[in-house]
């Protein structure tokens, strides 16, 4: 039975209404897939389902999602182990990410359909009766027709096998069925119904997160559910499932959960407001635990995305599970009353609240509901025209939160056989639900209404539309058909056009007064309905080579891409400028700036007087200098956009400029637009002209000199050298680009993630200077000496490529490094001892162009994995391609 029970006082046991004799549907029906393309037929018989799990970290929403139909680590086959990194997964989803307030238990797909003359569901997991019913397929590796999870991410376009077919920054890819029916593998009977009937389909589920700021707080679903048996499905409803337990304190996290639904919501743009049609269920800490460790103040909703046709009906469900029929319940519609004024159901438990069996799911699924929200269960009385009242010894404790769950579900539609059809939803978060940490404690259970006053939506809304712009860009004719979506106007300044006087019988005066809008500003609402699928992000990060010196490395980049990319969102040039990082391991935290450059530009902010309250507004992308000394100079040569500020405002002298006539400038980042400054980052080509032509293929064949050696456009090639490095010691570089984000979107500048575009090196001589200088080699630190603490100082605890270690991923001794420098890049390295004994042979070889290659390093173990011992020692190193020998002492005190 549930996992969750403490509040039942009596144990009622759940007894089958109805027996159901008809036989399960044969095997033979589901042919489901044409397997001369696919291959062997055998995974199908005997072959163990390929359970996987994996969780979303890349933004601040860390979800776990599976391959069986559900999401959290509650309902998983595949024990909470991430498939992808074989660590456990400690939440189901901890939101923010890394504060350790879980806010989900389970959730799950579920879909019903009408078969033949059989209502028929089938669910990732009933949340209840701890039935499942959906299984992927074995997997074959590398045959992506099979029930192997696969992962994808857009952050480095060099590893081909994550990058292509990528959506997302991490993807999570997986396909289940709910035909698996052999024994050993059937999903465990239904007490209403007994043994399993399959409806007899196939869900390809793509789950879709980014770490942008506007992106970080929500996971995009997207699935296609296709008919695999010979019949059609009629009157099918897909559902999503959630059982929050919002937990911030221990193991007592459900008894406390509040639900609700949000049909709509007032949005804004500019200064016109509009109604977004949002259809979110959400669900949250009644009171957001504020004695807690960690509150759990916020907040998470479903948002239904796509669904298969324009006109559906929605419902929304809520209920409380529990063993005593009391407790077990939801809110129910009188008799004969609602959309489809039926007559009261039985759902087979004793209370309002659990669906039990097949039927009563799809009653739910279909019912066409939407059931008051949970804070206001208290104040249904018994003379509500539409709800029947709750049981007035149960109902004010119900109010302010109880063991919640919630269905959000959408239909009809028919399904052919063969047929595929898409549904998509956004698991959404959203910050700071709760304000006033006694909102709760005075207003619930009586007060409902001065309850919701006191709560905050609106991160939860703007993140919810967020989800849909991405799935769907405004403005964006992605099927080239000619429709890139519905428009919004607002106007701006209007003015009146004419008065008319009307006096009618018997002496009626009528006022008809005509305006005419002066400006009016347009903008997509939303797009073509073509799914996209894709944010705004900042500029591809630049193309970046390294060349290392004793004590600096010399940073190189070309920005060609970072320059010429447009947005693929706002569809505007909006590149900003770069940003030079270092750092002693990889690690996003470890990431120092020491430069940077952007352009010359400022932003402009516009006094709005029909603004709520009237304020400065920033509506434009940024203006160059040159922009605005055309615009307000008046050919004044000492201009400078600087000496207008928010309390000293231009006010434009044209009348005609009415509804753009206060505004002042800010500069838009440091504007460090200089490239001439030999401290800071340089042109490689300063005269060079802009290219003739942006396709690398035209300079290829037409311009060739306008390209560097490595075959990018010379103009933008970069270089900006580190200085003052320890040589003994491996450094990370990374250059980022940014931009300078879309004021009329609301998104700030993006920058590149600064573990994207790196590059590592030892501040030693790269192999063409050790080759050509015909440089010694040499040992470091020599002596070693085991007191000298280098793995505190950061010296050790490294590996070859300079990523540091986690600290308690091995003891000190096998951390030890001792470093060869100015080796060959194909070299033999040997280790002697004083009586000649061989201790260890290290086979080095890198591409000559590494700017490590002439740098190796020995762990101190010896060539029978043992730590070596205090001494003397002789070392040789042998150019592997001329056969020149060098050789030197070592000496280790341990």
């Amino acid at each position: 039975m549930s996992k969750k029970n403490i509040f039942a006082t009596i144990a009622v046991p759940f007894i089958s209404l109805t027996l159901l004799f008809s036989m399960p549907l044969a095997r033979t029906l589901y042919d489901r897939r044409d397997q001369s393309k696919f291959g062997n037929d055998a995974r199908l018989a005997d072959d163990v389902p390929a359970d996987c799990a994996a969780q979303h970290r890349i933004g601040n929403i860390a979800l776990a999602v599976s391959n069986n139909g559900t999401l959290g680590i509650n309902y998983l086959a595949a024990q909470g182990i991430d498939c992808f990194t074989n660590r456990g997964i400690g939440y189901s989803c901890e939101y923010p990410k890394s504060t350790g307030v879980d806010y989900l238990y389970g959730a799950a797909f579920w879909i019903g359909a009408v078969v033949g003359r059989d209502t028929l569901v089938s669910v990732g997991h009933d949340g209840w009766f701890q039935v499942y019913e959906f299984s992927p397929d074995p997997c074959i590796p590398n045959d992506l027709s099979t029930g192997c999870m696969i992962k994808r991410s857009i952050v480095d376009p060099t590893d081909f096998e994550l990058y292509e077919g990528a959506v997302s920054e991490e993807d999570y890819i997986s396909q289940y069925t709910d035909t698996v029916t052999r024994a050993g593998f059937a999903p465990p009977p239904d007490p209403e119904d007994g043994a399993f009937r399959p409806i007899g389909i196939e869900v390809i589920q793509r789950s879709y997160a980014w770490s942008y700021e506007y992106a970080e707080d929500f996971v995009l679903f997207d699935y296609s559910i296709q008919n695999i048996g010979l019949r059609r499905l009629q009157n099918v409803y897909m559902g999503v499932y959630v059982d929050a337990d919002v937990n911030s304190d221990g193991q007592t996290g459900f008894d406390d959960d509040l639900c609700g639904f949000i049909p709509e919501f007032v949005d804004t743009h500019l200064t016109c407001e509009f109604e977004d049609l949002a259809n979110i269920a959400w669900i949250a800490d009644g009171d957001g635990d504020p004695m807690g460790v960690s509150s759990a103040r916020h907040l998470t909703g479903t948002r239904i995305i796509r669904t298969p046709a324009e006109s559906l009906e929605v419902s929304f469900n809520w209920w409380i599970g529990n063993g005593n029929a009391a407790l077990d319940f939801g809110p129910r519609e009188r008799p004969n009353r609602g959309k489809l004024q039926e007559d009261y159901r039985d759902f087979g438990t004793g209370g309002t609240g659990t669906p039990a069996g097949d039927r009563n799911k799809y009653y739910s699924l279909r019912n066409q509901e939407f059931d008051y929200d949970q804070a206001y269960t208290c104040v249904i009385s018994d003379q509500d025209t539409l709800w029947l009242p709750p049981n007035p010894g149960n109902a004010c404790n119900f109010a302010d939160g109880f063991d919640t769950r919630y269905l959000l579900s959408f239909g009809p539609f028919n399904i052919d056989p063969g047929e595929v059809l898409p549904l998509s939803f956004a698991y959404v978060g959203g910050k700071d639900l709760h304000v006033n940490s006694n909102n709760a404690s005075q207003n619930l259970p009586n007060k409902p209404k001065a309850y919701y006053e006191g709560l905050k939506f609106k991160d939860l809304q703007v993140n919810s539309r967020w989800a849909e712009w991405i799935y769907d860009n405004p403005g964006v004719d992605t099927d080239s058909d000619g429709y890139a979506g519905l428009m919004r106007f607002c106007p701006i300044d209007s003015a009146i056009q004419s008065i008319d006087t009307i006096i009618t019988p018997p002496a009626d005066t009528l006022i008809d007064t005509v305006w005419v809008y002066i400006v009016v500003d347009t903008t997509f609402a939303i797009g073509d309905g073509v799914p996209d699928f894709r944010g705004a992000s900042p500029p591809p990060a630049p193309a970046l080579f390294i060349e290392p010196k004793v004590s600096k490395i010399k940073v190189r980049f070309n920005g060609y891409r970072s320059e010429t990319t447009k947005d693929p969102f706002s569809r505007s040039l909006d590149f900003e400028g770069y940003r030079i990082y270092v750092a002693r391991d990889d690690r996003s935290s470890s990431y120092a700036r020491v430069t940077s450059y952007d352009l010359h530009d400022y932003n402009k902010w516009t006094y709005d007087a029909k603004a709520t309250p009237p304020e400065f507004q920033l509506k434009d992308e940024p203006f160059s200098y040159q922009e605005l000394y055309n615009l307000y100079a008046n050919g004044d040569t000492t201009f400078d956009p600087l000496d207008w500020t928010i309390n000293r405002p231009l006010h434009h002298p044209n009348p005609l400029f009415s509804s753009d006539s206060i505004f002042y400038f800010e500069r838009q980042d440091f504007n460090a637009s200089s490239l001439t400054d030999s401290n800071g980052i340089q042109k490689v080509y300063p005269n060079q002209p802009y290219p003739s032509a942006l396709d690398l293929d035209t300079l290829k064949l037409k311009y060739p000199t306008e390209l560097t050696p490595d075959g990018l456009p010379k103009y933008f090639e970069y270089v900006f050298t580190i200085k003052n490095l320890l040589p003994t010691v491996a450094y990370w570089i990374s250059v980022t680009a940014f931009d300078f984000g879309s004021p009329s979107s609301g998104l700030p500048s993006l920058e590149t993630n600064v573990t994207q575009n790196t590059a590592n090196a030892y501040p030693l001589e790269s192999y063409a200077a050790v080759d050509s200088l015909d440089l010694e080699i040499f040992v470091y630190p020599n002596p070693y000496r085991i007191d000298a603490d280098y793995r505190s100082r950061g010296y050790e605890g490294v590996d070859t490529t300079g990523r540091r270690l986690n600290q308690t991923d091995r003891p000190d001794d096998r951390a030890r490094q001792i470093h060869f420098a100015n080796v060959p890049p194909e070299c033999i390295i040997n280790i002697f001892s004083l009586d000649g004994d061989l201790v260890r042979e290290i086979k080095h070889d890198m591409d000559p162009a590494n700017p490590n290659a002439s740098h190796a390093i020995w762990d101190m173990i010896t060539k029978n994995t043992q730590l070596v011992v205090s001494g003397l020692y002789y070392w040789t190193v042998e150019n592997s391609k001329t056969g020149e020998i060098q050789m030197g002492k070592l000496v280790i005190i341990m």
